[in-house]
């Protein structure tokens, strides 16, 4: 980004008050016609959006032609971002765009291109629109600005023995740096942590009157869910806001509860920030609150984000997939998520009308055993660990006889939340499962943060594996876990207890979890930026965008998804394309994304430079 783009970028995410921010955006739009005149000249000189789309066109076309044909004058980096600019240029303002959002970007740009544009133009767009055009046509004619600055490492100038050591000392100094952005985040598996938690611990048992080997009972445990705001603050210091959110979700009837090892993973303290990402997982933000409680209180909408209901062929069975198929024996958790994909039909923590009938599983394995092209069963739920051992059983015995299921999957979040549950005696139960060859049993549990991976989560984590059981992670990629190499920090832990990634996923665009959401072009930076500089098995996951009623989009293939509009909010809309891709016919969706530019005003709330992340509007 060059040195002008970047003072802006600072401008515009300052809280400025309204003159201010109506300074940065004059601004912006000035270096917008500066750098591309020509744009401006088609926007002033046509009145009609047809004319003007079309010398639109032939602009970015001649642009292209000449990137193609022109002699080597830019370095190859820059020349494929001008050509993916491009290529995002000519979407948002084709009339295709405009037919499937219902927004008309030229006529907009026509507006500000006035001279002088009006305060009323201007406020018709926020400094998020604004930068996104200016980083945009900025890109379009090579000038990102990204790799300002920046020389060619001395071993691509050397050979054989010379570069290679060359490129080791670099090699090495970049090492050191992804090394000192990992430790930024602390683990559970840290001394001082360990340290901390057991004062946690010995405090919670004090107040609790219980004893070590109650707390260690999972039992215990699920009997003790701590479920509201003055529970929770015999045990934590909660900020005015935690606790009102709390109170009111409760009052509001929405489900909460953390177990009471969870707890003890906090900070006492609201202030720490250590336990920022715990703490979130489990204490709803005000909007959140507010979204689910209207929602639910007007009953007119559904938070079905994903059309479940569309993919149930019957009861406790959701299938989106030819050979695999969900089954949800169990509806609720020894402890809620606040995002939940599933918050709609979670009615409370625990709830004993959550366990399905005898009916309805028998109904359920019946649907499986007719259903030959199923290769592979994920239990899920809610959680289904939190059944008795007899009662899990039951239900493996049924899946187990059933010739064509050749792999059972468990999903828990048992390992992070509830580690005791995973007792030797039930590890040797899913085991026994296991015929080499044959089938296979798998768990696929849930850690957000390094902070969640405990001694205790490794024991839990060892036991399975120790019994041929493998562990894989699918982490949610959230505002509380995004910053700089964090995720990464999340992979080094779980790599080192035995827990493979997975998936990393996009948070699902449910307005009422929109505090959680984050760009997709964030999660796309971290995988390339970061993810991408460590270990091969640090980064087995896919980074995935969940589709409602159509499933997973894997974000890293940019054929699977299109940016087809910029909003005056600076919101990009995506086009994403079914699974059946090039296999069968069915409809594309349209995702409104969170602003960038919002996105680093919150980055810099909370204490990290938004230049750091400059080259998010890269990544289409």
């Amino acid at each position: 980004m060059n040195l002008t783009a970047n003072n802006l970028l600072k401008d515009c995410t300052k809280n400025n008050p309204q003159e201010k921010n109506s300074e940065a955006k004059r601004s912006l739009l000035k270096q917008i016609w500066t750098y591309n005149p020509t744009i401006a000249e088609i926007l002033h000189r046509n009145s009609t959006d047809k004319v003007t789309r079309r010398e639109l066109y032939a602009y970015f076309i001649q642009l292209e032609i000449k990137l193609e044909t022109q002699p080597d004058t830019i370095h190859s980096l820059e020349w494929d971002i001008a050509m993916e600019s491009l290529v995002v240029a000519k979407n948002i303002i084709s009339a295709r765009s405009e037919r499937l959002t219902g927004f008309n970007l030229i006529e907009l740009l026509r507006s500000l291109a006035e001279e002088p544009v009006s305060e009323t133009k201007l406020n018709q767009v926020d400094c998020g629109f604004l930068m996104e055009m200016e980083r945009l046509f900025a890109g379009c004619r090579a000038r990102s600005g990204i790799y300002r600055g920046q020389r060619l490492p001395a071993f691509a100038k050397l050979k054989g023995r010379e570069a290679a050591l060359a490129r080791s000392i670099d090699l090495e100094r970049l090492a050191e740096r992804i090394s000192r952005s990992i430790r930024r985040y602390p683990t559970g598996m840290d001394r001082s942590v360990v340290q901390r938690r057991k004062e946690n611990l010995r405090r919670m048992k004090e107040s609790m009157s219980v004893s070590e080997y109650e707390w260690s009972d999972w039992r215990w445990q699920v009997r003790n869910v701590i479920r509201d705001a003055e529970e929770l603050q015999k045990h934590i210091e909660l900020s005015q806001e935690e606790y009102q959110s709390i109170k009111a979700g409760t009052q509001s009837r929405l489900p909460f509860g953390i177990t009471p090892y969870y707890v003890h993973l906090m900070d006492y303290s609201a202030r720490s920030g250590r336990d920022r990402a715990i703490r979130y997982q489990v204490i709803p933000p005000g909007n959140y609150v507010e979204r689910m409680s209207s929602g639910r209180r007007e009953h007119e909408q559904s938070f079905d984000f994903m059309l479940e209901h569309d993919t149930a062929p019957c009861d406790l069975i959701t299938r989106r997939y030819p050979m695999i198929c969900i089954l949800k024996p169990y509806n609720t958790c020894a402890q809620i998520c606040v995002y939940c994909q599933r918050n709609w039909e979670v009615e409370g923590c625990l709830d004993p009308k959550a366990i399905a009938s005898q009916d309805q599983i028998q109904n359920a394995i019946q649907y499986i055993t007719e259903h030959t092209g199923l290769r592979e069963i994920l239990i899920t739920g809610g959680d289904p660990l939190i059944l008795s051992d007899s009662r899990l059983q039951e239900i493996l015995d049924q899946l187990a006889a059933i010739r064509h299921v050749e792999r059972i999957r468990i999903g828990t979040r048992t390992p992070v939340v509830l580690p005791m549950r995973i007792t030797e005696k039930l590890a040797d139960l899913l085991a026994s499962y296991r015929i080499p060859g044959r089938r296979d049993v798998c768990v696929v549990t849930h850690f957000e943060h390094p902070y969640e991976v405990t001694p205790e989560a490794a024991t839990a984590v060892n036991n399975l594996r120790n019994r041929g059981i493998s562990v894989f992670n699918q982490v949610v990629f959230t505002f509380a876990n995004c910053r700089r190499f964090e995720l990464v920090a999340l992979r080094r832990i779980l790599g080192l207890i035995g827990v493979e990634p997975y998936y990393t996923f996009s948070p699902k665009g449910k307005e009422e979890t929109i505090w959680y959401r984050i760009p997709i072009a964030r999660l796309q930076q971290a995988r390339k930026e970061e993810a991408r500089l460590t270990p091969g098995t640090w980064r087995t996951d896919e980074t995935v965008f969940n589709v409602p009623g159509l499933g997973k989009n894997y974000l890293n293939r940019q054929q699977d998804h299109t940016v087809v509009a910029i909003l005056p909010d600076g919101c990009r809309v995506y086009e994403f394309h079914p699974w059946e891709k090039k296999l069968a016919l069915a409809n594309t969706y349209l995702y409104t994304d969170i602003s960038i530019m919002n996105f680093l005003k919150r980055l810099e709330e909370i204490g990290e430079d938004p230049a750091e992340y400059s080259s998010i509007w890269y990544y289409y």
